[in-house]
């Protein structure tokens, strides 16, 4: 989103409250934000927060003073030829009914008509489960979206009139994500757009019986950052994961596994027709012979485990993939193991090694920061700062589209 204008439009729902939020984060992303309100909207959230988190005024009358200098008399034109996408969050009934019949009587409804051609609306309907449910709402969020808008399905949960149901706005954070993804599917610049993509995340689960496991620490959180990225970019992303509390990135299809095995079995069909495998799971690397079926009883002082080798998906798929698929492994040690990174790289056939050290507080499993050294096939090495995780995805990609163009430009592997 970074140097994007985004007008975001606000309209009187209680769900207003959130959005000097929203403008927080796109600011942060390095976004242009400028803020339409509807003339009901200042009952529920205040100019003063909005223009200050912006810092931009606030536009809310279609017709400016005109004794002040310097004021754009026109802006109900010229602020939808500024932006790169409209967000209405909240969309209240009485705005979709007003979008949809093509009125435009405020600054909200004119940077609606006036925006640009192929720029995306994203609208986000908050109201009473019933009004949203409504036959006359359906109506208008239909035709919204047969005009091109993308409406999303308000979230269920406890609403402002006491009751609980489908009608909620989504948080600030997804709807930023939102915002950030259709803004990359916009561009026709990434190369990575259109192509398969596999990433696996999250840990595995090794039964020893029917209630006990073998597994790990591995919160899933740098793998669906990844799938995240990929999907923004405009990739088609499968993700693959073990057991994670995770919601799905909008517009990537999940797969839930449980073992190495069977995420092995799920990854499996994919090998011949992605271009791209990135493999952010913690796998197992061993798991019980003989798992007990039921629950074992503890009879004796020690118990003896027979643990066995588990496939290795992302050397399996190495070995295999065919000229112009890129493979993209993850090495995590708990001290000093850049070496071992440079070994697997070769070892597995690798295009791309993300090597991290783990110290459960600002890089590894669990935390939201990771702090990578990514290898090229070439044994090139470029050291990444302490990021958010999603920032680190998006820095692996960009390393992923290089190694795409060096393909096309017919550079050679090594």
């Amino acid at each position: 989103m970074k140097g994007k204008n985004i007008i975001l439009g606000v309209s009187g729902g209680i769900a207003a409250y959130k959005t000097p939020q929203i403008v927080r984060l796109l600011k942060k992303a390095g976004a242009n934000v400028r803020v339409a309100l509807t003339a009901s909207a200042g009952r529920f959230v205040s100019e003063l927060s909005l223009a200050t988190v912006s810092g931009e005024a606030v536009c809310r009358e279609m017709f400016p003073p005109a004794d002040i200098p310097g004021t754009d008399f026109t802006r109900h034109i010229s602020l939808g030829e500024w932006a790169d996408a409209l967000v209405i969050a909240p969309a209240t009934a009485n705005t979709l009914a007003r979008l949809a019949a093509g009125l435009c009587d405020d600054m909200l409804s004119a940077c609606f008509i006036t925006l640009r051609p192929g720029k995306p609306v994203l609208i986000f309907p908050a109201m009473d489960g019933q009004m949203y449910r409504s036959a006359s709402v359906q109506r208008n969020v239909a035709t919204l979206a047969a005009g091109g808008c993308t409406v999303f399905e308000p979230e269920s949960g406890d609403l402002a009139s006491g009751q609980c149901g489908t009608g909620r706005m989504a948080d600030p954070g997804i709807i930023a994500n939102r915002i950030g993804a259709a803004l990359q599917a916009a561009r026709p610049d990434s190369l990575l757009a259109g192509l398969q993509v596999v990433v696996t995340a999250g840990p595995t689960r090794e039964k020893i019986d029917g209630v006990r496991f073998v597994s790990n620490y591995s919160s899933g959180k740098m793998g669906f950052a990844v799938a995240r990225a990929a999907r923004e970019r405009g990739a088609d992303v499968r993700l693959i994961t073990g057991p994670v509390h995770l919601e799905t990135p909008e517009g990537v299809e999940r797969i839930d596994v449980e073992s190495a095995c069977q995420m092995h079995d799920a990854a499996k069909p994919f090998y011949p027709i992605c271009a791209v495998f990135i493999a952010a799971a913690a796998v197992a690397d061993y798991r019980p012979e003989m798992p007990y079926e039921g629950k074992l009883k503890k009879n004796e002082h020690q118990m003896q485990l027979l643990l066995v080798r588990n496939p290795d998906i992302i050397a399996e798929f190495g070995a295999q993939k065919r000229t112009g698929q890129l493979a993209v492994g993850f090495a995590l040690e708990t001290s000093e193991g850049l070496a071992y990174a440079h070994r697997k790289l070769d070892e597995k056939h690798l295009d791309l090694v993300a090597f991290n050290t783990y110290d459960r507080k600002t890089s590894g499993f669990e935390v939201d920061t990771n702090s990578l050294t990514l290898i090229d096939r070439n044994h090139r090495e470029t050291s990444l700062p302490p990021m958010q995780k999603t920032d680190a995805a998006r820095m692996l990609l960009d390393h992923v589209e290089q190694l795409i163009a060096a393909a096309g430009n017919g550079e050679t592997e090594r």
